[in-house]
């Protein structure tokens, strides 16, 4: 079948309460473009018009005053994670918690990851809305040699079991592992794949950004969505 997105309630995350250790500075507030590293996941998030609701999880504190800050006019609500220190599963427990009920799924995405484009987020709307799997994946690159990485669409009946997962430095890869099988695959460009995690990797995500030219807010309609 070929279901619109907007006949599923889903609910888009950013998570954006990393701590930036290997930065020197919280992540999300370090310039990207001009631009606050975060403000550039927020934004593809925001250009999607087919989100139930938008959500970024914060820190607790001035960071996480300042990344409301830098996000006041986009169409989102926000979370705290009161223990970034404690690694990226708080995140995903504090998403879940501060989401509305009778939603049919949650897709989460890394406010470090920054070349995602709203199509991504779009394209993976689409697949769970015709297949409603249990988890819908993004994959960066060739078939042959493909990345799974971020952003993740899962279905709610998994939520619960976010909840129940212990504090980790990653998502809830269990539940990946557990629901392998039954999973559907995106695949998006190997372009779109960059974890700015390292003054190295902001400088690539700048050159990249330079490369592509102006940054584009498409809906999930657009061409090559």
């Amino acid at each position: 079948m070929n279901t619109a997105a907007g006949d599923v309630r889903v609910a888009g995350v950013l998570l954006a309460a990393g701590l930036g250790r290997r930065m020197g500075r919280p992540k999300p507030l370090v310039s990207l473009a001009g631009q606050p590293l975060v403000r550039h996941a927020a934004a593809a998030l925001s250009a999607v018009p087919d989100y139930a609701c938008r959500l970024v999880v914060v820190p607790p504190g001035a960071a996480g005053e300042a990344i409301r800050d830098a996000l006041r006019d986009l169409p989102v609500t926000f979370a705290v994670n009161p223990e970034p220190g404690l690694g990226m599963m708080g995140s995903f427990r504090a998403a879940v918690q501060a989401l509305p009920a009778g939603l049919d799924g949650v897709n989460f995405a890394l406010a470090d990851m920054p070349l995602v484009p709203a199509e991504a987020h779009g394209a993976l709307l689409r697949a769970f809305a015709d297949r409603r799997a249990p988890v819908t994946l993004a994959a960066y690159g060739p078939p042959d040699a493909a990345v799974s990485a971020p952003p993740h669409l899962f279905r709610a009946d998994l939520l619960p079991a976010i909840l129940a997962a212990p504090d980790a430095d990653h998502g809830p890869r269990h539940l990946l592992r557990a629901h392998a099988a039954q999973a559907v695959t995106c695949p998006f460009p190997a372009a779109w794949l960059l974890d700015v995690d390292t003054p190295a990797a902001l400088a690539e995500a700048e050159a990249r950004l330079r490369e592509a030219g102006p940054v584009r807010t498409a809906g999930p309609d657009a061409p090559g969505g």
